[in-house]
């Protein structure tokens, strides 16, 4: 099978598209003929060797995929050859033909959700579901603000925060992805580029606050977010590319937290909430994961590149 391969960490330039062999489903084991895979900023800094858990080389990337069981080993009951599904991590890295999963990484996939849709569902609603309601505990009656949400997670983000009844705040730094965010259930848009727009976020909430402010870039923003909450507000981090500075007041006097988010070591209780609050969702057509461009396969550094760009607006496949 064709599959991207990284020998060593560095830049873009490390994804080769070589020829390997296909894995076979062992016992508890599900091969996926994968015909999409997600591409997320957690894939480049594991690329990088910025990530503080690194693969060994050489390795497969991908954490996100979807498409059709293929084959399954001893033991498996709940998929049969021919079925959809997506991929939640996997053991052998989803930028591939085919992609080899245990029981608890493999989902099945609604019909009304297409492959490439399919391929943008772990890591953005995941990581969106487990920031906003396993982290800071967002309940409904309460304002988030997505800092950052016309990206993959941030659109996760605002659909799940809509769906739960939440009073959802969005900034973007185009009019085309705020225009595609509030289409996706924002109740508010702002652009985070505007020198007023901590002031217009206040207005918004009758100079209140928010609750809660889901975070993509904290080495930006993270002093900033501190000011916009309201009592007992929360800021969950969900990106960051560098350090920052904050005054440590603004927590303390509005009785704030921050919480930090990682889709890695979670008790299997977190995984099972995440995966059946997800599945409902795609179910009942409240979540509905946005595609914004799909690479070939072997365009992988592209995507790369894509994917780190500011401004993006839903989210980034390759497609097999």
């Amino acid at each position: 099978m064709k599959a991207i391969r990284v020998h060593s960490f560095g830049g873009p330039e490390m994804l080769r598209l070589e020829e390997v062999s296909k894995p076979q489903a062992g016992p508890g084991e599900i091969l996926v003929r994968v015909r999409a895979a997600g591409v997320n900023p957690v894939d480049v800094y594991i690329r990088a060797g910025t990530y503080p858990v690194k693969p060994a080389l050489p390795y497969t990337p991908g954490k996100d995929g979807a498409g059709i069981v293929e084959a399954i080993g001893d033991g498996i009951k709940q998929f049969k050859p021919g079925d959809r599904v997506y991929l939640a991590d996997s053991l052998t890295g989803t930028y591939a033909e085919f992609a080899l999963g245990n029981a608890g990484q493999v989902h099945a996939l609604p019909e009304k959700i297409t492959f490439a849709q399919g391929a943008g569902i772990f890591v953005p609603y995941g990581t969106a579901y487990r920031a906003l309601f396993q982290r800071a505990k967002g309940v409904a009656g309460e304002t988030v603000l997505v800092h950052g949400a016309t990206g993959g997670v941030g659109i996760a983000a605002v659909q799940l925060a809509r769906a739960a009844g939440m009073t959802v705040i969005g900034t973007g730094g185009t009019e085309a992805g705020r225009k595609r965010t509030l289409a996706e259930g924002a109740h508010y848009m702002v652009d985070h580029r505007a020198a007023d727009y901590q002031k217009q976020i206040l207005d918004l909430t009758g100079g209140r606050g928010v609750d809660v402010i889901l975070e993509m870039l904290a080495n930006v923003n993270l002093g900033k977010d501190l000011t916009l909450l309201a009592w007992d507000g929360r800021v969950a981090v969900i990106g960051n590319r560098g350090t920052v500075e904050i005054n440590p007041r603004d927590a303390m006097s509005r009785n704030a937290a921050i919480f930090g988010v990682v889709l890695a070591n979670l008790a299997a209780k977190d995984w099972a909430a995440i995966h059946a609050a997800l599945g409902a969702g795609l179910a009942n057509g409240t979540l509905r994961p946005v595609v914004n461009r799909e690479f070939p396969l072997g365009e992988a550094a592209a995507a790369h590149q894509a994917v780190m760009e500011p401004g993006a607006s839903g989210k980034i496949v390759l497609v097999t």
